[in-house]
């Protein structure tokens, strides 16, 4: 097809084209109206692409439920080579195809199978991948291919998408790099008009074409075809798109039977298999094979479909002509031609497609197709496709005649909604339930899964619908009625607006008005469990304080650490604990169960788990001097949500503490401003506490003492019951840099009353140190520094370590002792340096010239030598990891890792890896430390990202 106009996005395409037979990669995404011409754009880039391979998909209305069914065509052309693959990614991908049975498989790890698969497909020649109807495809192959989009990099894979621009697509592939379709202009589409209707054209036809058009391509081919035929044109005003469908659906109802049955039965399939198609049409009407080949010609001749392809891609000329065969039969018809591809499927191949054939072929409820739909879900949810489970859920329910069995399988599918990350989809299955019918128990569990939903939003009203829902469970199923109360705890936590009269100290109140569960647990005899143990934990700290809290708190974290627990229901309540070590300042805790339970979290597939979990191990990180593998993780947790549909608003800037240990300014402050633009009513919550203290960090760091008094200040005025403890340190600090002794004195007793009932070495060292600032004798505050620092010697906190040297240092050089200063300060500032702690190390600095040393100024120069990417990939390479090894813990490809390091051998003028240890000791980049040490001990990690940012915050 000669497409007219569209020179910038021809061009655009044949630069990505060029690139990957290069040995780069690219990504692009065509957006824009109905018949704007992506589909011409995405052929001609087939068409373009000489010497490559190709792979393509068009996404199918019917069959976009069907979990992980899209990138299985995509990779259908190398599954082949799957024994390539390290073994996870071998495993997760068969088990998402359903080709062997196993755990269901995290996303993230099927995505890299993907990547891993394509890239070793592309290293004997570039390779193309079109995905057409992008806004069809099912959710879990979306998730896929934009993570793998994502990874490209140096793979000479070039990935195009097809997307059609209207509401409901607007969040589908967020992030990747994207290109508009504007309508034609005037000249383009006379152009156009001349091809078709010859140079002769009527001018004045040809205006009232191009006017009616509106600039979109097919619109103007199909008007140009009825005029030349004798026809009208589009006839009432409305959207292109419904005006072509409606133009397309003519054409074929004045067709004989034979040809539309085939139209219609290519439109219900998705495979593009022409012989299955053909079994269909021959199931329905017993047609000869020979009239059936005649009519595919008819409808080919027509320019209804295209010719025949080996490619697996839709045979209809343009996807618009597919949507109006489909959506312009009658229903009859329409389950007609389903029970026929449902009789040409194999049950055994493809039981998936069977099943919905089957489903969409039924007339009424029909109990026998509902149960088979029932296993089907069970399937799709040990394969990972929690969105497909909830598919087949729903229609089981509108095949179920009994409304308790109804109301009960929308319900499941709601749960399977939300353990997919899809809370928007959860709504709408709520919506289908029959509204005051219900029984109060029903109901109950509803308002439970809305609340959820709800939450996931950061929609007002989630912790009042759990509180409700809650207390409703409570008599009836106690167990769920805990549950409840605890996800209404989480909720009261994290929401930006809990709603009137209900918020943390509610919900306390009615956990606390039950049964104590954490110390007379149901049957008598058993062990409190972890839940029950969180429940009256945080139900105290919101309640009655932290010293009754604490050892509840302590009880619910050994339970999280129990052997096995992280597969066990715990896991469910994984933020509670998370939330819980960090309270208790218990370092090792924090450590633990961020690598169990994220690693049980990928076994399971559970992308909510996962999301906390790597913001557990960011968290922990940071504490650690890790800033390297916080930043990966913090990547981590933004690509998980991301993927589940997550408000980028809610979710990006919650690494504000790692932006504040490394001194970035404006990142810390516009992820501060983000904090607080979302929850100006919520001056307790847990991420404007972390906002409170990634500020409080950054000003302590660049000695700005008022600024981060003033940023600490809230938690004096309205502390909160969490999270508080994180900047009670810092404010002790900078009040006694301020000559404020009684603001001082009044955080170092909220922070006494907190840090003793922990009783953790972390603890104990912040409470020395903040009273060794404030202590008057000289000897007790040098007794007070070497107590705190014999406390932290005890744990990995480099942060705490470096911190306390620093002010210990500080304190000396006021003492005149200048050389037992320079021993403390020296240190300290070699610590910051080596964890990228800028603002610390140049406060260090000063403060060692202060004594009369001079130590060298580390800026950033190393990172115009390496890149970020570039050293983690050189100093893994170093450590011993192969390039299969190192894509596996940086979720990129070998080929990238190839391509990186050959920039590295480049620029360090070294020639192999024996020489790169040496070579990366001359450089201080200490951004990639983190991750030689963590492969050097064993340590699995996640892939992260980072990025988040605030004025005064001194009125929270």
């Amino acid at each position: 097809m000669i497409i007219k106009g569209r020179r910038a996005e021809q061009s655009a395409l044949k630069e990505l084209l060029d690139g990957a037979r290069g040995g780069m990669s690219g990504v692009l995404v065509l957006r824009g109206d109905a018949g704007i011409g992506k589909t011409a754009l995405l052929d001609h880039a087939v068409a373009s692409a000489d010497g490559m391979r190709v792979t393509q998909v068009s996404g199918v209305e019917a069959e976009q439920e069907l979990g992980f069914a899209a990138v299985h065509r995509v990779l259908l052309p190398f599954l082949g080579n799957r024994s390539r693959l390290p073994e996870p990614q071998r495993a997760a991908l068969e088990t998402a195809f359903g080709m062997v049975s196993g755990p269901a498989p995290d996303r993230f790890l099927v995505g890299l199978g993907a990547l891993t698969l394509l890239a070793d497909a592309a290293r004997d020649g570039a390779l193309l991948m079109v995905c057409d109807d992008a806004q069809w495809l099912d959710r879990e192959s979306l998730d896929v291919l934009a993570f793998v989009a994502r990874r490209l990099h140096a793979d000479r894979v070039v990935a195009l998408f097809g997307l059609r621009d209207d509401a409901e697509s607007r969040l589908v592939l967020p992030g990747l790099p994207e290109l508009r379709l504007p309508c034609l202009a005037e000249p383009d589409a006379l152009e156009l008009l001349r091809d078709i209707l010859g140079d002769g054209v009527d001018r004045v036809v040809a205006q009232r074409i191009i006017a009616e058009a509106c600039g979109n391509p097919l619109a103007l081919r199909e008007l140009a075809r009825g005029h030349r035929l004798g026809d009208g044109g589009f006839g009432e005003p409305s959207s292109i798109g419904r005006r072509l469908e409606s133009r397309f659906l003519e054409s074929v109802h004045a067709l004989p039977r034979l040809t539309k049955t085939v139209l219609l039965t290519a439109a219900a399939d998705a495979t593009g298999d022409r012989h299955l198609v053909q079994q269909a049409v021959r199931h329905q009407l017993n047609a000869p094979n020979d009239d059936i080949a005649d009519a595919f010609d008819q409808a080919e001749r027509l320019e209804l479909l295209a010719a025949p392809s080996e490619t697996g891609i839709s045979p209809f000329r343009h996807p618009l002509i597919r949507s109006a065969v489909y959506g312009g039969a009658s229903r009859a018809d329409r389950r007609a031609v389903h029970a026929a591809l449902a009789a040409a499927t194999d049950p055994d191949r493809e039981p998936d497609r069977h099943a919905w054939h089957l489903a969409s072929a039924a007339e009424g409820p029909d109990e026998r197709v509902a149960s088979e739909l029932h296993a089907r879900a069970v399937r799709a949810k040990d394969n990972g496709g929690y969105l497909a489970q909830a598919a087949f859920l729903q229609r089981a329910a509108e095949l179920t005649s009994d409304p308790t069995v109804r109301g009960a399988r929308l319900l499941e599918a709601c749960g399977a909604a939300l353990m997919a990350g899809a809370p928007r989809r959860a709504e709408e299955l709520l919506a289908l339930l029959p509204a005051g019918a219900a029984h109060p128990f029903v109901q109950a569990h509803a308002d439970r899964l809305r609340g959820l939903a709800h939450l996931m939003l950061g929609k007002e009203g989630a912790v009042q619908l759990l509180l409700g829902a809650a207390r409703v469970l409570l008599p009836h199923d106690a167990q769920a009625g805990r549950d409840t109360l605890l996800e209404a705890v989480d909720a009261a936590m994290v929401v930006a607006r809990s709603g009137p009269g209900t918020g943390a100290v509610q919900v306390a109140e009615a956990a606390l008005a039950g049964p104590d569960m954490s110390t007379s647990p149901a049957p008598v005899g058993a062990e409190p469990s972890a839940a029950d143990l969180l429940l009256a934990g945080h139900a105290r700290l919101v309640a009655v304080g932290h010293p009754e809290a604490a050892p509840t708190l302590r009880a619910a974290l050994a339970a999280m650490r129990l052997p096995g627990a992280e597969h066990t229901g715990a896991v469910r309540w994984s933020l509670l604990g998370m939330i819980a070590a960090v309270e208790m300042w218990d370092i090792d805790a924090l450590v633990e169960c961020g690598r169990r339970y994220a690693d049980a979290a990928r076994r399971h597939g559970a992308l909510r788990m996962l999301q906390i979990s790597a913001h557990a191990n960011a968290t922990a990180a940071v504490f650690l001097g890790d800033l390297a593998a916080a930043e990966v993780h913090f990547a981590e947790f933004k690509d998980i949500a991301d993927a589940t549909g997550a408000d980028a608003r809610m979710s990006h800037p919650t690494d504000v503490m790692l932006h504040g240990w490394r001194g970035h300014e404006e990142a810390t402050r516009s992820a501060v401003r983000a904090q607080l633009e979302l929850y100006p009513e919520l001056p307790g919550g847990i991420q404007v506490q972390l906002a409170r203290a990634g500020l409080v960090t950054l000003e302590l760091g660049r000695r700005r003492y008022a600024d981060a008094q003033a940023a600490a200040q809230g938690v004096l005025d309205r502390t909160p019951a969490h999270c508080a403890g994180m900047s009670l340190p810092g404010l002790v600090e900078a009040a006694v840099r301020n000559d404020d002794a009684a603001t001082a004195r009044r955080a170092l007793d909220l922070l006494a009353t907190r840090a003793e009932a922990s009783g953790t070495p972390w603890a104990l060292g912040l409470l020395a140190r903040s009273r060794a600032l404030l202590a008057t004798d000289v000897q007790a505050a040098e007794d007070l520094f070497r107590r705190a620092a014999a406390h932290f010697a005890t744990t990995p906190l480099r942060t705490e370590k470096a911190h306390t040297g620093l002010l210990y240092g500080e304190w000396l050089r006021r003492q005149r002792r200048k050389q037992d200063a320079r021993t403390q300060l020296r240190a300290a500032y070699e610590e910051f340096t080596s964890m990228g702690a800028a603002a610390f190390a140049d406060r260090a600095r000063l403060e060692l010239a202060a004594t009369g040393e001079q130590a060298r100024r580390r800026g950033d120069h190393s990172h115009a030598t390496l890149t970020p990417q570039e050293s983690r990939v050189a100093r893994l390479a170093a450590a011993g990891a192969t390039n299969q090894e190192i894509a596996t813990d940086l979720f990129i490809s070998a080929s990238t890792v190839e391509y990186h390091l050959g920039k590295v051998f480049r620029k360090l003028g070294v020639s192999s890896r024996r020489h790169l240890a040496a070579a990366l000791a001359t450089l201080t980049d200490p951004r990639t430390e983190a991750l030689v040490f963590e492969r050097s001990h064993g340590e699995q990690h996640g892939r992260g990202m980072s990025s988040t940012p605030m004025p005064a915050i001194n009125d929270l």
